[in-house]
């Protein structure tokens, strides 16, 4: 992944007052465990404005669903839960042609309590004056945990080490 293109990701969502929480391997980087990943994990509130102002602010960075979605059709619960259950969809995979090394994954359904965890959630601030809201990290245990891949096993047994760690 590219920096300028993280970058780029997280300006457009906080200039658009975007709500979102990062997971995934970003957010397991930014917990102590310093590994490579290839998209961006996030979970956008699922409001329909929130939703389109995300996904909007995100094509005009040039990303697009790799499947043909219209940001009101995300916005549609009853639509993304159609998705879920007769395609197993699980995120919404987003691309770009000027970001190809960048792709964006969104949640079509929240794995936790939203605004519980945007409370909780890390914010660091990326380029001096965008914050970024990260999962905490008993979420993001939890989260790998229910993944079971093996790559988050790992992830889980380091960034646990990193926890005992004075």
């Amino acid at each position: 992944m590219k920096t300028a293109s993280i970058k780029a990701v997280f300006r457009s969502l906080h200039e658009a007052d975007v709500r979102y929480i990062v997971v995934g391997g970003l957010a397991v980087i930014e917990h102590g465990f310093l590994r490579q990943t290839k998209d961006i994990d996030l979970v956008i509130e699922l409001e329909p404005t929130n939703i389109i102002r995300g996904l909007e602010a995100l094509q005009r960075l040039g990303y697009s669903p790799r499947v043909p979605v219209r940001p009101t059709q995300f916005a549609d619960p009853e639509m993304r839960e159609t998705w879920i259950r007769e395609k197993g969809m699980l995120v919404l995979n987003l691309f770009s042609d000027a970001h190809l090394e960048t792709p964006v994954d969104v949640f079509v359904r929240h794995p936790f309590d939203f605004t519980n965890e945007f409370e909780q959630s890390l914010t660091e601030q990326i380029d001096g004056d965008i914050p970024v809201h990260f999962v905490s990290l008993p979420t993001l245990l939890k989260l790998k945990a229910e993944a079971g891949r093996p790559h988050d096993l790992v992830d889980i047994d380091q960034l646990r080490l990193r926890e005992e760690e004075p």
